[in-house]
Parts: structure tokens; sequence; C-alpha cells
């Protein structure tokens, strides 16, 4: 599908600018989830300034399994310095809570574990925000500014629609991964975020997932009780004729009840609750 992404800038201007902001810098830590927006800024550092750029995995309980082992398959396949450190989130009274502010504390929680290795080797702190991150609810992004870390896509003019062009042009894996969020994203805001709850979470989509529907999301309301299960609006009606396997692959997962929604997957759904539009 990227190759039939369209941007008005071309995407050899658009690397070679991002290419130029990374080489501004004599070394990064690059934040590095996974996703395509990470990914792209991973590959660039890595082509620029070699061993002076690492890509650093967080794990915890909110990080799905098989996102950690496509970090690694990633950044090993395309010869990029890769380490993991382990992130405490799930040991802040702040972010159980999981009040609408739960990223700025999540995010937090990772620079405090990166700030150490960013002052050893003398590199700054890069992350994967693009310009339509800008328009969605994201409080993570003022812990960002807070602690001086920079954004490559962002200074270089990308949206998503380019960093998926750009990673295609590049023959990145990732430039057509679905989108991803941590599994707390999942969790409606009130609820306690505990580790069990997100494993639960993590259980019932890989058992969605294996039914034939890769980009789904299963969210829980009532304290860890009811999974309300996303695919896209073009796959509910497939999903509804599975409902028996759905329910018992999301019962299984640990849920009392289990429910499909009829409108489709959006991502951030969950920001409805804070009074807030999801995004298609």
């Amino acid at each position: 599908m990227s190759a039939g992404v369209c941007t008005e800038r071309p995407v050899e201007a658009l690397l070679a600018a991002l290419r130029e902001r990374v080489r501004a810098e004599p070394r990064l830590l690059v934040a590095y989830s996974g996703g395509v927006d990470s990914a792209l800024v991973a590959a660039v550092a890595a082509e620029e300034l070699g061993d002076r750029a690492v890509a650093v995995t967080a794990v915890s309980a909110s990080l799905p399994r098989s996102e950690r082992a496509a970090a690694r398959a990633f950044t090993a396949s395309h010869g990029i310095a890769h380490v993991e450190v382990a992130t405490d989130e799930l040991e802040r009274p702040e972010y159980v809570a999981n009040g609408g502010d739960r990223c700025f504390h999540c995010k937090s929680a990772l620079f405090d574990a990166l700030e150490p290795l960013a002052a050893i080797s003398g590199a700054r702190i890069a992350l994967g925000t693009n310009i339509d991150d800008l328009g969605d609810h994201r409080p993570g992004q003022a812990a960002a500014v807070a602690r001086g870390a920079i954004a490559p896509l962002l200074d270089a003019g990308f949206g998503k629609a380019e960093v998926r062009a750009v990673s295609a042009a590049m023959g990145l894996v990732t430039a057509d991964k679905p989108a991803a969020a941590c599994l707390a994203s999942r969790v409606a805001y009130g609820d306690p975020v505990t580790a069990e709850l997100l494993q639960k979470v993590e259980r019932a989509e890989e058992a969605v997932r294996g039914l034939g529907f890769p980009v789904c999301r299963v969210r829980t309301h009532g304290g860890g009780a009811v999974a309300r299960v996303e695919v896209p609006a073009g796959d509910v009606l497939r999903a509804a004729g599975l409902r028996a396997e759905l329910d018992a692959g999301v019962r299984t997962a640990g849920f009392e009840f289990c429910a499909l929604d009829l409108q489709g997957f959006a991502s951030g759904r969950m920001n409805v609750l804070l009074g807030m539009p999801s995004r298609p």
C-alpha cells in the first residue's frame, strides 16, 4: 500500500532532509518501539552515524512480545546497534491510576531509563514523532519537550504518509506495518493498569489475530471484565460470523465478557472517554 502513498514533496527530497537533520547530531539514542516511525529514524541514523547511533527499546509489560521480537529482527537485519532497557512505569502510582495523562508518566519513565545512557555516550535522545502526531492526544510529547528530546521526522517535515513513502523507498519492511500502540492504551481511562490486565489483553489480541484479523484491538472496560474487540470496519461482518470463536478466544484469555465494536477499528478510541474524537 505504501507504493500508492502520495506526498507533496519528492521522496528523494524528504529523505535528504531527514539525513541532513540526523547528521547534525554527533550521537543519537533513538527511542525505538519497533513501529514505522521510530524504525525509519533508527535506520537513517545508523546509515548516517554508524556506531554513533543506537536504537533503544523500552521493555515492560506494556510492550507486546510480538513487537519486541519484531524490533529485534528489524535491527539485526539492518545492522542497527540495538539495546533494550527495562522501564518501571508500572511501579509509578500516577501511571497505574490511568488518568488522561498516563502517557506523560510513561514517557517520563522512558526518559529516566534513557538519560543515563545518553549522558554516558554524549548522545541526544531522538523520538519518532511526526507532524500527524501533533493533532492527537499525546501528553507524552510534553515529557519529551521537557527532557530536551529531538524529533528528526518532525524537523524534516514528515507526516505519516511521508514516513511510509520514504520507508518503502528504502526497502524497510516496516513501510506497510499497521499502526501499533502500547498495551496500556487498551485500558479504559480510570481503570487501573496492571501487568496481569496487560497480559490478558495481549493474549486476547493474539487470539483475534489468529482468527485472521492482523489489524485489531482488544480494549477493556469494567476493571478488566469486559473485552471490546475492534477490527477494521470492512471486517466487522466477517468477525460477527466468527462470534463463537472470538468469544472463546477472548474468554480463554481471561475476560468474562466479549463484545464486538460495530463501528470498527479506530486509533485512540479510548480518547472519547476524555471528550476527544478518535482517529479513523
